[in-house]
């Protein structure tokens, strides 16, 4: 168990190198920083000075080192456009990405399995395959579709919910939440349900699939024979056997719900870490883009390496 948890941990943190190394070679050819910092009466020693104070003169290695250095200090450089530590910005819209991430996964994850169980329990119900055949808008259909045809239909055609924004917020001093405020809590709805529909109806479909599986199983057949309740044995013995599998897949989903929330964020102009990459590529701002690609690389690979100990702590077989 020590070493399989070891071995994770020293794979995970080779994972991180490799794409940071490849997210600061991309880096080079989005395009000069120089360019959008001076003005057009730029001289040559202008940008030369310029070039050789943010360090683009040294070697991509050598740039790259001095980026993994200063961030195991924590410290994540200067951003380009603003001139302000990148700690600092990436904090201040961190928290309306977390939230949103966190919400729009708890939506995938209790609808997910719920409506899984569900169809697989009365999948000759027409219930059931009405869901099923709705689900397929989710799997289909783009992210940003989604959310497009979501604010015509309930913000501009209905006027129930926002477009745009995160809403009223409460500044707690080191995190600001929209928890705590009506606004808030209505700006939330659209984009996490833009967010969290695809991975909604994968997880449903999988929790579908592997409990059709189990329900064929003949020790499911004895539980029958037995006289156990129907609900005791489609709860406690055929969903308890179809985690293993699930939660490896929502683990990689969850994962996901971070790394692409930068859609659904440009959508809702939603105020996170999303958005503020995009128009970090707009201004060539590469600490600001570095950063951003490497906390996401961070959580991603975070949530993959507890999913692998969870998945080691419901199987035994697996702890040898």
């Amino acid at each position: 168990m020590l070493s399989y948890i070891i071995r994770r941990i020293l794979q995970s943190a080779l994972v991180l190198l490799v794409v940071g190394l490849v997210a600061f070679a991309m880096f080079r050819y989005v395009g000069d920083p120089v360019d959008t910092m001076l003005g057009q009466e730029r001289t040559v020693e202008d940008i030369e000075r310029l070039r050789e104070n943010l360090g683009l003169n040294d070697p991509f290695f050598v740039q790259y080192w001095n980026f993994l250095q200063r961030a195991v200090q924590g410290d994540l450089g200067i951003s380009y456009r603003q001139g302000r530590p990148v700690v600092e910005i990436i904090a201040e819209r961190l928290p309306a990405t977390l939230e949103l991430a966190a919400v729009s996964g708890m939506f995938a994850l209790v609808f997910g399995i719920v409506l899984g169980v569900f169809t697989a329990i009365r999948r000759d119900g027409w219930a059931a395959n009405t869901i099923m055949t709705l689900s397929l808008i989710g799997v289909s259909l783009p992210t940003f579709l989604i959310g497009i045809l979501l604010i015509y239909l309930f913000a501009v055609e209905l006027s129930w919910l926002p477009s745009f924004g995160r809403g009223e917020v409460v500044d707690l001093g080191w995190w600001t939440t929209g928890f705590l405020t009506q606004s808030g809590l209505v700006a939330l709805i659209l984009p996490s349900i833009t967010l969290g529909l695809y991975q909604m109806t994968l997880i449903m479909r999988l929790v579908r699939s592997e409990m059709l599986e189990v329900l064929r199983q003949d020790y499911i057949r004895f539980a029958r024979a037995r006289g156990l309740r129907t609900k005791a044995i489609n709860f406690r013995h055929a969903l308890k056997n179809t985690l293993v599998p699930v939660i490896t897949v929502t683990g990689l989903q969850l994962g996901s719900i971070i790394a692409f929330a930068i859609i659904t964020e440009t959508v809702f102009q939603w105020p996170g870490v999303g958005l503020l990459f995009i128009n970090a590529i707009q201004f060539v701002d590469i600490p600001v883009m570095a950063a951003y690609l490497m906390l996401i690389s961070v959580m991603f690979v975070g949530i993959n390496l507890i999913v692998d100990l969870l998945y080691v702590a419901i199987d035994p077989r697996l702890r040898s």
